[in-house]
Order: C-alpha cells, then sequence, then structure tokens
C-alpha cells in the first residue's frame, strides 16, 4: 500500500534524520535535547518550558516524561508566543497541536511502519508500547490515528 505522509510526518522525518535518529532505540529525550542544544533539567513541578530550559517533572514514570518531553519540545521548536498572556482559544490551539505532535514525535510514522503488527490489537498496543517506551494509552491512540488513516487511504485507492 502507498502511505501518503502528513506535512507533520515529514517534519518529523526530517527533524529526526537531521539529529542521526533512525531506530526507536535511539529515541532517547536527553540525547534529543542534547542534539539539539536544549538545556534539560528534572524538577519537582509540571513539565513547561522555563528561562530557555526545558524542564520536565521528576515525579512522573519514564513513559510520561519522554511524553512531556515531547509535548513541550513541540511548543520550542513550532510555537511562539507567552502562554501567559495569549488569547485562550490561541493557547487550545497550541495545546491541541502539542498534543498530536506527541503521537507523531514519541512514535514516529517512518519507523512504526517498520514494525511486525501482531495478531492481536492488544498485543500491537502493548508492542509499540514496548518498542518507544510510550504509555499503554498513548500507544492505543497512536495506532487508532494509523489504522484511520491507513484505512481512509484505502478507501480513496478504490474510489
Amino acid at each position: 500500500m502507498n502511505y501518503q505522509t502528513s506535512l507533520l510526518e515529514d517534519w518529523i522525518y526530517q527533524l529526526y534524520k537531521q539529529i542521526g535518529i533512525s531506530f526507536p532505540g535511539q529515541l532517547d529525550f536527553q540525547v534529543i535535547a542534547d542534539r539539539l542544544g536544549i538545556q534539560l533539567e528534572f524538577w519537582e513541578v509540571s513539565s513547561r518550558l522555563y528561562n530557555r530550559k526545558l524542564i520536565i517533572d521528576s515525579r512522573l514514570t519514564p513513559e510520561e516524561q519522554w511524553q512531556d518531553f515531547a509535548h513541550e519540545i513541540c511548543h520550542k521548536l513550532r510555537h511562539a508566543g507567552n502562554h501567559m498572556v495569549m488569547p485562550d482559544m490561541f493557547l487550545e490551539l497550541q495545546e491541541f497541536q502539542a498534543n498530536h505532535f506527541v503521537l507523531h514525535f514519541c512514535v514516529p510514522t517512518f519507523m512504526l511502519r517498520k514494525l511486525n503488527f501482531r495478531k492481536s490489537r492488544k498485543e500491537t498496543i502493548y508492542l509499540i508500547s514496548n518498542t518507544f517506551g510510550v504509555t499503554f494509552e498513548l500507544a492505543n491512540k497512536r495506532l487508532e490515528l494509523y489504522e484511520n488513516k491507513v484505512n481512509y487511504q484505502k478507501s480513496l485507492s478504490n474510489i
């Protein structure tokens, strides 16, 4: 099947290619931060960008920290403005975009497509969760997003 990537999927692929990341085992947010020249610190506060530093909540699980890193890196690399003075609707848009970005950044399509999916959906979700170091919930959402796109593209080819 010919899979048509989105602009976001292409952007993430190019970013990872630029910093030398090709395989799931290389998805280490501390390495990524270093390669992007981003100062990373761990505090007992909710994750955020603060004074040009990316702060990660030290109380979270490693999977949650990875996902928070992805959320914050989206704001750093793709957004502008101060959330404290931003209009509510624009803030909501950026939060929606960052949440969507997390799915693609933590489980990049170019890596996901190389996985050997299991016969059962639940086993595939566990495979994604373990391979990419994400929570079961995120793996489930990402698989659903991927399946929806594949099914949509199949339906277009039947027209």
